[in-house]
């Protein structure tokens, strides 16, 4: 049986905690699912992590539906995510409301994310029967208003954020990422809400925590400071390729085993 909103707000009533993570491809949806993942964000982090890019603005639309389709193909059970990507909402709540029934009718996502206080957006779309987890704090689509990639919710910026969290959810969000934002006011904004936090950078008591695929596995060149590697893959990827190059070169690959008679 598929994970839905409703299951992650019976999970914090049980103060039951869970983990998201990002995903860009069915082989890594499949694995992650098996692996018991319940949420699969397919993150506009698409654009750093896979495509190249120095930061999330650059992406599209279709490249964020060519991904999601992908994902929703290799979850089985998990609740599919597709995180919309910059001036897809922005200008118009029509604008968002189709890009976001997009994700849905084409992506076979089964909600959406979308980034800052964006409450009348939030609420049409809930009317409309799409499901949206919010998003406040660092804004990574708001990397050039903010200054950078820089904590947020210090000092008075703290009432700022509870403000835009609370009005979120009485838009009708079903669950809310917390970025960066000092410990305290992470579990500040957790016993505030009724729906369920997922931090990243937010500390150690929201009811949930999400992380970048890149950054679990070890593959980002670079680990922020609130992530943490579980594995080497990039070192992995590494050894493999040159083992492989080696044997190549040597004569060794491929061996009697590997060819047809």
């Amino acid at each position: 049986m598929s994970v839905t909103i409703h299951e992650l707000g019976s999970w914090k009533a049980e103060s039951k905690r869970f983990a998201m993570l990002t995903a860009y491809d069915f082989p890594t949806a499949r694995i992650l699912d098996e692996a018991g993942i319940p949420v699969l964000l397919v993150g506009d982090s698409v654009g750093n992590n896979v495509l190249g890019y120095e930061n999330t603005l650059p992406v599209t639309m279709e490249e964020m539906l060519h991904h999601t389709r992908a994902v929703a193909r290799g979850a089985q059970t998990a609740l599919v995510v597709g995180d919309m990507p910059f001036l897809s909402y922005q200008v118009s709540v029509e604008d968002g409301v189709r890009n976001a029934g997009r994700f849905l009718k084409e992506g076979g996502a089964h909600a959406v994310k979308i980034e800052g206080p964006q409450v009348e957006l939030v609420h049409r779309l809930v009317d409309l029967g799409i499901p949206v987890m919010a998003h406040v704090g660092l804004t990574p689509q708001s990397v050039h208003g903010l200054g950078g990639y820089r904590v947020q919710g210090r000092g008075e910026g703290a009432s700022r954020l509870l403000d835009e969290a609370q009005s979120l959810e009485k838009a009708g969000a079903f669950a809310i990422v917390l970025e960066a934002m000092p410990a305290e006011l992470g579990a500040e904004l957790t016993r505030s809400l009724q729906i369920p936090t997922i931090g990243i950078g937010a500390g150690p008591d929201t009811d949930a925590q999400v992380l970048v695929l890149h950054d679990l596995l070890g593959l980002s060149e670079r680990i922020p400071k609130f992530a943490r590697a579980y594995a080497d893959l990039r070192g992995e990827i590494a050894r493999a390729a040159s083992g492989f190059a080696q044997d190549v070169a040597a004569g060794r690959f491929p061996d009697p085993d590997h060819s047809y008679s």
